[in-house]
């Protein structure tokens, strides 16, 4: 349908789901277009048409209306092309087609599976009430975003019959790590009348993975390839794979098994008219973007044999949050821990960096915490950083992770890296934007919030990738998150912080301290979810530094008594305010330290002997640290 629609002189730019509406007759036609070269299975103009997808273009209050339509009008063209004086031997079905909502779900984003669940269930009820005669899911790459769609699909008409594809890379595994026997042993055990394997790829990759989902499933197999990788022509991505030969790879799908056949990006009429020449004697029903019997064709058995038992993959026993590293051992035993902050060069000289790390470690510093891009500047990895650290120094880190950089699939890649060298302690956020730092016109990923890298963090102690698979000896990380007991929107944040804990966070570092009576209010609201919390605090500099805090970074806050205390010592001298600030810091320390289990000091400037200023006269973490150092 989008092939079409594009060669017939629709901009990608627009909303092609909402053509059902806006031009009916184009929609139409190539629905007959289809039809006329022999499908057998046309699907409906709906692939994106759910809420999540439609917003984007002020479309969401159009989901029943373009729903509907787009089954009706595939309706009318299905049965304008029934059986006519034998020339067909079936009626034209029409399959209403449901992609993915665009957003992640959780355990990896915000969204969760019953949200998830309804938006597909408007979606397909409205479909339903068009006139479809199938559910046609297709083009996912979450497991568990399809789970909540074949869910929904029963909750409309548990009667209608359901098929059900992942698309996979030329790897064979969705961008989750799936490989297409996982798909198909989840799909079958979620009750899909029919798995299979569409997009991305040509015809020669789906039938490699058509061949290893039938080694595992008893459920009909469902194929439609790309016409073939698409190659960029002219400005245009051309789809390189003739008809002739899309004809030809139909031919070995339906001899590794798949019953229900068809094309996907690319498939051109003539591909279809093609396809069901060489498909004539293997009697097989083949239709645009995918093809499949109602439970009447024969192609769906409700006295179908048992199928395989799924296999569930086995999540490992996590080492024990106390084993992981010293820094998580001292939090586990309840001991004081220490830290302190040093922004990563923006080089790659290092020389400082070391020297002050060696200085922290011989005070007794349980660890150094590393940022990963703050206020999007641009320095050295954060991963980096903290090898150098560990590896040269001897000292522990806590490695702030980011997720604005980064997709799903190069987080993966770095934790596994990160675990590998043996980094363990992670402090999971999700990262300020690019606007706020001096490249506005970089893009950002967040491909996942702090939120779902938590839960990722925690399938991989557990030996699982996001794709539920196992990956062997689970990794060993002490899980942090971030938390602001200051934030605008308290209950937003405390919420948030609750679904951290749920998602698998271990302890938590605040924002910047400068009011202890409000950090104590906040940890009041988290009792019932209370983990470790260490308390961040700031030894301001100048009172330019505290109103540069109060008014420029997010989610601190400088209460009006503190901007008042440092100008007052500002106006003394530039010395008077140093020592103000760090009297101030140590104020702090003391105030909060009977409500957490550490403090996260940050050395303004690079100026580590400020940080191990705050720490003197604070006897108990000086000795605790000490312990620590002694026994490195």
């Amino acid at each position: 349908m989008g092939t079409e629609l594009y060669a017939r002189g629709i901009f990608i730019n627009q909303c092609y789901d909402e053509l059902c509406l806006r031009a009916p007759d184009l929609v139409r036609d190539v629905h007959h277009t289809y039809a006329a070269a022999g499908a057998e299975v046309l699907e409906t103009n709906s692939f994106g048409a759910n809420r999540a997808k439609l917003v984007a273009y002020g479309l969401e209050t159009q989901v029943e209306a373009i729903n509907r339509r787009a089954a009706e009008l595939a309706r009318e063209a299905a049965d304008a092309a029934r059986p006519v004086s034998g020339r067909r031997q079936h009626p034209v079905l029409v399959a209403g087609a449901v992609g993915p909502l665009g957003v992640r779900i959780e355990p990896y984003g915000p969204t969760s599976r019953d949200e998830a669940r309804e938006m597909f269930r408007e979606q397909l009820a409205a479909l339903r009430a068009g006139g479809c005669d199938v559910f046609l899911f297709e083009t996912f790459v979450d497991l568990l975003e399809l789970e909540q769609a074949i869910a929904a699909a029963r909750d409309v008409d548990a009667t209608v019959p359901v098929i059900a594809h992942v698309t996979v890379g030329t790897d064979l595994r969705t961008p989750y790590g799936a490989s297409p026997e996982d798909a198909a042993r989840a799909l079958d055990h979620w009750g899909a009348d029919i798995v299979g394997l569409n997009c991305s790829v040509g015809p020669q990759a789906i039938l490699e993975g058509i061949e290893r989902m039938a080694g595992v499933t008893r459920r009909k197999l469902s194929a439609m390839p790309n016409a073939g990788m698409p190659r960029e022509v002219g400005g245009r991505r051309i789809y390189m794979a003739s008809a002739e030969y899309f004809a030809t790879y139909a031919r070995h799908l339906v001899q590794a098994g798949a019953k229900v056949v068809g094309g996907c990006c690319g498939t051109t009429p003539d591909h279809i008219k093609a396809m069901c020449s060489a498909l004539r004697v293997e009697r097989a029903m083949v239709h645009v973007e995918s093809g499949l019997g109602t439970r009447d064709s024969g192609l769906v058995n409700d006295n179908r044999v048992p199928s395989p038992e799924s296999r569930v993959p086995r999540a490992k026993e996590p080492v024990p949050f106390a084993d992981r590293s010293r820094f998580s051992g001292k939090i586990a035993r309840g001991e004081f821990v220490t830290s302190v902050e040093i922004v990563p060069p923006r080089g790659v000289d290092t020389a400082k960096l070391l020297r002050d790390a060696a200085t922290l470690h011989a005070a007794g510093v349980d660890a150094i915490n590393v940022p990963d891009g703050p206020r999007a500047q641009s320095r050295m990895g954060a991963i980096a950083t903290s090898l150098l650290l560990e590896q040269q120094v001897g000292i522990e880190s806590v490695t702030h992770y980011a997720c604005r950089d980064r997709n799903l699939l190069g987080m993966l890649s770095d934790l596994l890296g990160a675990s590998a060298l043996g980094l363990r302690n992670l402090l999971l956020i999700t990262g300020d934007p690019p606007k706020m730092g001096p490249y506005p016109d970089a893009t950002a990923v967040f491909d996942i919030d702090a939120i779902g890298l938590t839960n990722l963090v925690r399938n991989l102690n557990r030996g699982l990738d996001p794709g539920m698979n196992e990956i062997g000896a689970p990794t060993r990380f002490a899980i942090g998150v971030g938390v602001n007991p200051a934030a605008i929107d308290p209950a937003h944040e405390r919420q948030r912080f609750a679904w951290k804990v749920e998602a698998g966070a271990e302890y938590a570092i605040t924002q910047p301290v400068f009011d202890a009576a409000q950090l104590e209010r906040f940890l009041r609201t988290i009792e019932d979810v209370r983990i470790p919390v260490i308390a961040g605090i700031w030894p301001l500099v100048s009172a330019r530094n505290a109103e540069f805090l109060a008014n420029e970074v997010p989610g601190v806050t400088v209460p009006d008594a503190v901007l008042k205390r440092m100008r007052a010592a500002n106006e003394r001298s530039k010395e008077h305010a140093v020592a103000e600030g760090i009297a101030i810091a140590r104020e702090m320390l003391e105030a909060v330290r009977p409500e957490v289990q550490g403090v996260q000091v940050s050395a303004p400037f690079g100026k580590v002997e400020l940080a191990l200023d705050v720490f003197e006269d604070v006897t108990a973490p000086r000795a605790a640290g000490a312990d620590v150092a002694a026994s490195y």
